[in-house]
């Protein structure tokens, strides 16, 4: 029988979970066995998944798991070395040359696992079956529009926390951005039409700041793109990833330019694809803000877990659309399990 075991996530600032109590009722009805995890954090409670019939575990337990079993977790492994012998689903980030990512996949080599890439879980047509894009989005651009408020009371952004809803959210944004008499900034999307975009899109109108919506159309000349720079904030929506344009190039910092914050809310900047090139390193829920310029000033915020500011609601939306796939863990060697594990192996052979 297909064992799938949902492990606690270990990440800091981590409350999201890729299945929900309703997803594992409808697995077990599939024929699939199911474990969770116990959660010190997890935004949603325990009761309803053993009320659902999951056995439950303690929490991180997942290395003595019976090694038939798919572990399955959101945010990356602790980094302590260890060989992994199981099949894990993640978001591993280990296929574009990130060093953190060529370490878990010597992990994999040395156990004998495999990586189920949740990035890379491809329908027929090339899509990705389930994304926590339209929430990291809409995050994403509220933290940018906070890091913005900061600036108009001659500060940086401070830490950012968890919140109940989309709709307290807003409200505790908009109480940010009317405390300052400053004009209401304007913000350009680059990847407006895809679900990052959407949401981050979605987030400045709530809060009535106006926004160009750019896409493929409109950067398919390569660059550059002044128009980026006349802009308050630049909410960058687009992975890197080859032939990606450079938005933000190195001497943007010394050109003149309207912009004060970039939300780079794809968030890859070890890439050597990254389309930002005035910052080297993610920013944090405890430090969202990375000042790379004082005068004028420009913050960069690229914080990688953004949706978890919004758990419940970024949780239930991912696993409705990841539900399907999983309800087909019975034939891992077809359909996206197949095509994810191709290219698992051909990044592993490259070690």
């Amino acid at each position: 029988m297909t064992h799938l075991w949902v492990r606690a996530e270990q990440r800091e600032n981590e409350e999201r979970v890729g299945l929900t109590p309703a997803g594992v009722a409808a697995l077990i009805s599939a024929g699939i066995q199911v474990t969770v995890e116990h959660s010190s954090v997890r935004a949603i409670a325990i009761d309803g998944y053993g009320a659902a019939g999951a056995q439950l575990a303690p929490e991180n337990s997942w290395p003595e798991a019976p090694r038939d079993a798919i572990i399955f977790g959101l945010k990356e492994l602790p980094e302590d070395g260890t060989p992994l012998v199981h099949r894990h689903i993640m978001f591993g980030h280990a296929y574009k040359g990130q060093p953190a990512g060529q370490m878990l996949l010597r992990r994999f080599k040395a156990g004998g696992g495999t990586l189920y890439d949740l990035e890379y879980l491809l329908d027929d047509t090339g899509r990705r079956v389930a994304a926590f894009g339209y929430w990291a989005g809409f995050a994403g651009a509220a933290v940018a529009l906070k890091c913005w408020a900061a600036q108009q009371q001659g500060g940086i952004c401070g830490p950012v926390g968890v919140y109940g809803g989309r709709d307290a959210l807003v409200a505790g944004l908009q109480a940010e951005l009317h405390a300052s008499a400053s004009p209401v900034p304007r913000a350009i999307v680059i990847g407006a039409l895809g679900r990052v975009g959407t949401g981050a899109s979605d987030l400045c109108q709530a809060v009535g700041v106006p926004v160009t919506r750019w896409d493929m159309a409109e950067t398919a000349s390569g660059g550059p793109f002044p128009e980026v720079l006349a802009h308050e904030i630049f909410l960058n929506c687009i992975l890197a990833q080859p032939g990606c344009p450079v938005f933000v190039p190195q001497s943007a910092l010394q050109a003149p330019r309207a912009l004060r914050v970039i939300g780079d809310i794809a968030c890859d900047p070890t890439s050597d694809f990254s389309p930002i090139k005035v910052y080297d390193r993610t920013t944090t829920w405890a430090a969202p803000a990375l000042r790379v310029c004082d005068a004028p000033v420009l913050d960069v915020t690229a914080i990688d877990n953004l949706p978890s500011m919004l758990p419940v609601e970024s949780s239930e939306d991912y696993a409705m659309q990841l539900l399907p796939s999983l309800l087909t863990l019975g034939a891992l060697q077809a359909g996206v399990w197949g095509r994810a594990k191709e290219i698992f192996d051909r990044h592993a052979a490259q070690l």
